[in-house]
């Protein structure tokens, strides 16, 4: 049964401003409406939008400590002392750890990795490698994706000489670990953008470096394919420097592809070019499934290695863990759904918490995002290993969860993450108190808004906007020529949806009992426009019976039989109430 969506249009610009902005760029007032959206109200800002300058990234030394953790980093290298980066076993941590593996190895250091096992360490720093680090004897230990909450394992660390540098980009606790702190979201920290990834926050502290020893930025350009890659798998905001990273990633990504993504691509019989799109659901969840399945060390192996050999074996293995995470993650959320149907309480709850000590717990996010999908609430998906509940949330629109883990703390023995994801850990007699309380917790603040799945439109439109008077109906317009330089698309920058009122039919059929096919037209219109809805056959008989209808898509190139057209991507359908 599909949820009905809230539709959320957004609010008309200034007319004035908007006028200006469409004769300065000489562009239809769709395109200016949709720019001023994004705050771009001026000439100026329009060209740094659709033309990303690296350059104009902010000086590394505004975030707080950043000199002295160069410097240390520095030092370090010139004395020929032993490092190790730790990294988390998720896209960020892996691609932050092949990032900096990569620069310091050219820079001849003694450079080693660690990445933490998901089952018998969990998630953040871990005991065992602190342990690791002091059995290799290491000096310099830098934290990437994590750390910023493990007080007790840092200090075992320093206690044992160990120099700790922290690239975080979760929120900090109240207590802070005794290290070099790198997080743009520390209370008092100045670096004007507070949206880095992990990776990110690494990639600062290498900038910081070459700025230090006068050398050229150039030299991290190689590695921003890994930058954008980590952007788009931890869904921050793709606005300022992460645009940026991710403008100048995907052209890397498409020019200079590195192997080991062209083989990941091949697997997935995906071509080039790709979009940050492709990106996240191609490229990422197979890094992601290494950590899932097996270890994170893989992918990071995989990234780092120079032998095509040992590439194309780790990722043909990283491939086929992909495709059993997959089979994994749809028996565990069929499982869980029929758990659900079956609590007769389930309806009148705020928050959805499953638990089954089998269930897999490297697919516990992903199948909190499955639940969502069918049930929308806030949601935890639970499992058992090592003694103890352990598992991932999830939220809904702007409903913050990491404030309503922090209500629940004192039934947690380990917690972290941000406002819309977050992983915990808790013990077995704590679970149904832990139930009780975050239901508790949901229901006292979640608002009336935050219970519906809410569809986003940004503009309303009619179907003759999309072609100039003069453009063939056939090739794509400029309109969406104009919208593809919109691109990288993700938080902060999705791709536009349109709003079509009053359309009717004049195809229709059901694609494998799943998904939407049709084409539309608005009566007083010559533009017909093909659209596909994935998932959207309970709409059918909605458009069927030559009734207008209103209609949520976005705009895609569909290439098929070597023709490239013009196609909706459907969003949401509803029949269209006439109100004159």
């Amino acid at each position: 049964m599909l949820t009905t969506k809230k539709w959320m249009i957004q609010t008309t610009p200034d007319r004035t401003i908007l006028d200006q902005l469409s004769s300065s760029l000489k562009v239809h007032p769709t395109i200016a409406s949709l720019l001023m959206q994004r705050g771009i109200t001026s000439y100026e800002a329009a060209e740094a939008f659709f033309n990303p300058k690296l350059s104009d990234c902010h000086d590394p030394f505004l975030m707080k400590n950043m000199l002295q953790a160069s410097t240390l980093l520095h030092n370090t290298l010139l004395q020929q002392k032993k490092i190790l980066l730790y990294g988390d076993y998720d896209v960020d941590g892996t691609t932050a750890v092949a990032l900096m593996y990569s620069f310091l190895a050219k820079e001849g250091a003694h450079v080693d990795f660690y990445i933490p096992d998901r089952y018998s360490e969990g998630y953040g720093l871990s005991f065992q490698g602190i342990d690791y680090a002091i059995a290799q004897q290491i000096d310099l230990l830098i934290t990437l994706d994590c750390g910023i909450k493990s007080v007790d394992k840092i200090a075992k660390a320093k206690a044992h000489g160990i120099e700790v540098i922290v690239c975080d980009h979760h929120e900090p606790g109240a207590q802070l670990p005794d290290a070099w702190i790198l997080d743009p979201k520390q209370n008092d920290c100045a670096y004007p953008f507070k949206e880095l990834t992990g990776c990110g926050v690494g990639y600062k502290l290498l900038s910081a470096f070459l700025q230090l020893t006068q050398r050229s930025q150039e030299e991290l350009h190689p590695y921003l394919d890994l930058m954008a890659l980590s952007i788009g798998a931890d869904i921050v905001q793709v606005t300022g420097e992460n645009r940026i990273f991710t403008y100048h990633g995907l052209q890397l990504f498409n020019t200079q592809t590195r192997p080991v993504f062209k083989m990941l691509l091949d697997l997935a019989k995906k071509s080039l070019p790709i979009t940050l799109t492709d990106v996240v659901f191609t490229i990422a969840p197979r890094i992601n499934a290494a950590g899932r399945l097996r270890s994170g060390k893989y992918a990071v192996e995989m990234m780092i290695s120079p032998h095509p050999e040992e590439q194309q074996k780790l990722a043909d293995a990283i491939h086929a863990d992909n495709t059993d995470r997959r089979d994994i993650d749809q028996a565990m959320t069929k499982e869980a759904l029929t758990m659900l149907e079956n609590d007769p309480n389930f309806f009148h709850k705020k928050a959805t918490v499953v638990y089954r000590e089998n269930w897999h717990k490297g697919v516990v996010g992903i199948v909190a995002s499955r639940l969502i999908e069918r049930h929308f609430k806030p949601t935890i998906v639970l499992t058992y290993s090592n003694g103890k509940v352990t598992g991932s949330a999830r939220t809904v629109n702007d409903f913050n969860l990491y404030q309503a883990l922090a209500q629940c703390d004192d039934l947690l023995e380990q917690w972290g993450g941000h406002q819309h994801a977050a992983g915990l850990t808790l013990s077995l007699e704590n679970l149904k108190p832990f139930m009780e309380r975050f239901e508790a917790v949901v229901a006292a603040s979640i608002s009336d808004e935050d219970q519906y799945p809410i569809q986003k439109v940004d503009l309303k439109i009619r179907l003759s906007d999309l072609y100039g008077a003069q453009e063939n109906r056939l090739q794509i317009p400029r309109f969406k020529r104009i919208i593809d330089r919109f691109e990288p698309f993700g938080p902060g920058n999705m791709k536009p949806t349109f709003l079509v009122e009053k359309v009717f039919s004049k195809e229709l059929r059901i694609l494998k009992d799943a998904h939407l096919k049709l084409s539309f037209l608005q009566a007083d219109q010559d533009v017909i426009l093909e659209g596909i809805g994935f998932n959207l056959a309970e709409k059918a008989d909605l458009v069927a019976h030559g009734l207008p209808y209103d209609i949520v898509f976005t705009l895609e190139n569909n290439a098929y039989n070597n023709r490239i057209t013009l196609q909706a991507n459907v969003k949401d359908i509803r029949e269209h109430e006439n109100l004159t």
